[in-house]
């Protein structure tokens, strides 16, 4: 059994543990609400592109950008993986790496090559340690995304895909649903949907006067799309990778109480078994007297 000083020397310890977790939750909820207004706000911007993306499309059928058209001859898929700068997220990382994971042993299973953009130095990590192709990086965005540090990695597969050495674009991230609950999501970026484009778009139209010409309009536009859905994945997953690590520092604290408790405990019975022994002692020394 370890000594009284040891068992001390641990609940400090613990102690400390604690302090800092309880800290870093604290800290983890105010970011919180701050990334899940800055997600909130980007989603009717998106959602509004969309909308004038299939008005455009509806309004010019004879017109098909290249992000709309397939390559069925590619036989590359790229990704977009989004994951986080830093861990002390509990199992968020791990859940999205581990559908990435599937989905490319899935398709190299069919001989297709993969092409990885990894943004938040997590995934661009393990994506390393896996051999997988990395053409584009980004991390260190801190707790406010930029669309500007996203555009250039992102536009390396985004121009692979319009020459058409790409089948396919898919966007890779953990969507916020509620603060206990996030889902790792797969989402096909490219080639753009027509029927989504669609069922998105209200059911009137209107007619649009175009400046310099309407082909060079919807270039503009589907491009302004596709950034504005990595935008959004990634505050997606920040307003997610706070919420988590809220979740996963107030059970690191609660379980630092419990241990601290037990090892009191244990302190308490070690602290009277030495009181026992003492006594015993005096009185065998009594009898012997």
């Amino acid at each position: 059994m370890a000594s009284s000083k040891e068992i001390r020397g641990k609940i400090s310890s613990v102690e400390n543990t604690k302090k800092i977790t309880k800290a870093m939750e604290m800290v983890a909820a105010s970011k919180m609400r701050k990334a899940q207004e800055r997600m909130r706000a980007a989603r009717p911007y998106s959602q509004k592109v969309r909308q004038i993306a299939a008005n455009l499309s509806r309004a010019n059928p004879d017109y098909s950008h290249a992000f709309m058209r397939a390559n069925p001859k590619a036989d590359t898929v790229g990704f977009i993986l989004v994951t986080t700068d830093k861990g002390l997220c509990g199992g968020m990382n791990t859940n999205i790496l581990r559908s990435v994971t599937a989905k490319i042993k899935g398709l190299q299973a069919q001989g297709k090559k993969v092409k990885v953009v990894a943004i938040g130095s997590k995934g661009l990590g393990f994506m390393n340690r896996t051999g997988a192709t990395v053409v584009s990086q980004a991390s260190g965005l801190g707790d406010t995304p930029h669309l500007d540090s996203l555009i250039g990695p992102s536009k390396v597969l985004f121009d692979a895909y319009a020459a058409g050495e790409l089948s396919e674009v898919h966007l890779c991230f953990t969507r916020f649903v509620n603060t206990m609950r996030q889902e790792a999501t797969i989402e096909q970026l490219l080639p753009i949907n027509a029927d989504e484009l669609e069922a998105s778009a209200p059911q009137h139209s209107w007619d649009y006067m175009y400046e310099p010409e309407p082909a060079a309009v919807i270039d503009d536009l589907l491009l302004r799309y596709v950034e504005a859905q990595v935008f959004q994945g990634v505050a997606e997953n920040m307003a997610s990778e706070q919420s988590a690590r809220m979740v996963a520092m107030k059970a690191a604290t609660d379980n630092a109480g419990t241990v601290i408790s037990d090892l009191k405990l244990v302190y308490n019975k070690t602290r009277q078994a030495a009181i026992t022994k003492e006594l015993s002692e005096i009185v065998a020394g009594a009898a012997a007297v």
